[in-house]
This record gives C-alpha cells, sequence and structure tokens, in this order.
C-alpha cells in the first residue's frame, strides 16, 4: 500500500547522513522514521522496532552513496576514496568505502545520451535479520531538475524479489555547505 510522505534527507557528503521520515495520510503523520548513518554506525528507528548492526549499516552505506549520486555526484569524482572501473561504453563499476577499510560495490549504468548515471545496483541486505544480500536498483527516474545545478528530482529504490519500486523520492529543495554535524546526530524532526 503506498503512502504519501515527507522527507528530510541530510548528509555529510560521504561521511554520513539522517533520514527523517514521515508516512502522512491527509497531510498528518501516520509513521515516522529517524535513521541515522554516523561514524560508520547506523542506527534505525521505527514506530515498531530499533534495528542497527552491520547488515543495516552495510545498506545504509549503500543507501547513502545512491542518494549522493543523484543529490551531490561531484562527491564520486572528488573522494580519494572512492574508485570507478570501467565495464563497457555505458557501464562502470562503482566502489565505494565501507567501514573503514571495506569496500563495497554498484554497478552504475549511465545514460547513452546525456552521460549521466541512470542507475546503480548492488547486492545489499534487505532487512537487518536477513541472511543473504539480495539485488537492489536505485534508478535516478526522467522528469523534472532541482536546485542550482538542474539535478535529477526522482529517484526510486527497487528490490529484485518485488520488481517494483517500494520507493519514489521527489527532492524538492537541496542545499549545499551548511553545517549539519549536531543535526545528524539529533533524535525528533
Amino acid at each position: 500500500m503506498w503512502l504519501p510522505g515527507r522527507f528530510r534527507f541530510t548528509h555529510d557528503a560521504g561521511r554520513g547522513y539522517r533520514h527523517y521520515i514521515e508516512a502522512t495520510w491527509f497531510g498528518l503523520p501516520l509513521m515516522r522514521v529517524n535513521e541515522r548513518y554516523v561514524d560508520g554506525r547506523s542506527l534505525m528507528e521505527l514506530p515498531w522496532t530499533t534495528e542497527h548492526g552491520p547488515k543495516v549499516e552495510q545498506a545504509a552505506n549503500l543507501g547513502m552513496w545512491a542518494e549522493l549520486s543523484s543529490a551531490a555526484p561531484s562527491v564520486l569524482l572528488t573522494d580519494p576514496r572512492v574508485k570507478w572501473e570501467p565495464v563497457d561504453d555505458d557501464t562502470a563499476l562503482l566502489r565505494v568505502p565501507l567501514g573503514d577499510s571495506g569496500t563495497d560495490t554498484f554497478v552504475a549504468r549511465f545514460d547513452p545520451n546525456t552521460g549521466s548515471i541512470a542507475s546503480l545496483e548492488a547486492m545489499r541486505y534487505q532487512e537487518f535479520k536477513s541472511s543473504a544480500k539480495i539485488l537492489w536498483t536505485a534508478l535516478i527516474e526522467p522528469g523534472p531538475k532541482v536546485g542550482a545545478f538542474d539535478l535529477p528530482s526522482t529517484g526510486s529504490a527497487t528490490w529484485s524479489t518485488q520488481g517494483a519500486p517500494w520507493a519514489v523520492f521527489t527532492t524538492q529543495d537541496l542545499r549545499y555547505n551548511v553545517d549539519v554535524s549536531a543535526y545528524l546526530r539529533a533524535k525528533g524532526q
């Protein structure tokens, strides 16, 4: 069942993030999610549970880099920890840092007309109790642009076992070079 919602995704690009999400019904919050990935540790606070641990951290790390691919794509070129390996004209492997010494890998597919990233695919844990990783795809949806740099406004996330997006996010505002250090660790809105 789809529910409209609102969200604030706050990033310390390539280092950590905080997601504050409200699923709503006629504008009234029904469910609040407060998730953060700070100092290589993840904490997801849901109304019915709190999740953390290595599987949640791996998923959070992949989510962070996928979000940055559309909101702050320059970090994929300027962060010295990020490595690219070409596969063919429209595909590359994108290796991103995971924790202090690990890495994780995306298959990055590019739009042949624009040269921009069209999708990122990775093997990711769906839940903290998952026994194995499954294919997860972050797709940059065609459509309107947002912000001073004309970046894509809409992205979706799909688990291969579901075949259709479980989430579609449309960004209305992007802000850069804001001190977010205290907000990343905060609770509530």
